[in-house]
C-alpha cells in the first residue's frame, strides 16, 4: 500500500514562489507516473502537471511557463515548483500517483490528502 505526503502549501502573495513536495512511502513495487492536481471548493478536481517514470511532463495550459514538475525517482518524490503565482492559482493541491504493490499486481491510483495554496492580490 502507497502512501503519499504532501508539503510546501502556504499564504503567499501574487507574483511569489511555492515549491510543492510528494513523498510516496510504504511498501509497493514501483511508482510509475506522478501527477499535482488542484481543486478549487465547488468546482472539479484538474490536473495541473504530469511526470511519466521518464520525465515526460504535462502541464495545464494555465500555468505552463510558471510552474515546473519534476521528481527524484530514488526518493519517490515530485515536486512542483510553482513560480509567479497568481489569486487563480488558490486551491487544494493534490498528489497523485500510480504505484503497483508487487511486480504483477494490478495498477492503483493513490491520492495524497492535499494542500492549501493560497495566493493573495
Amino acid at each position: 500500500q502507497v502512501q503519499l505526503a504532501e508539503s510546501g502549501g502556504g499564504l503567499v502573495q501574487a507574483g511569489e514562489s511555492l515549491r510543492l513536495s510528494c513523498a510516496a512511502s510504504g511498501h509497493f513495487f514501483r511508482v510509475y507516473a506522478m501527477a499535482w492536481y488542484r481543486q478549487v471548493s465547488g468546482k472539479q478536481r484538474e490536473l495541473v502537471a504530469l511526470i511519466s517514470t521518464e520525465g515526460s511532463t504535462k502541464y495545464a495550459d494555465s500555468v505552463k511557463g510558471r510552474f515546473t514538475i519534476s521528481r527524484d525517482n530514488a526518493e519517490n518524490t515530485v515536486f512542483l515548483q510553482m513560480n509567479t503565482l497568481k489569486p487563480e492559482d488558490t486551491a487544494v493541491y493534490y498528489c497523485n500517483a500510480e504505484s503497483r504493490r508487487f511486480s504483477y499486481s494490478r495498477m492503483l491510483e493513490v491520492w495524497g490528502q492535499g494542500t492549501l495554496v493560497t495566493v493573495s492580490s
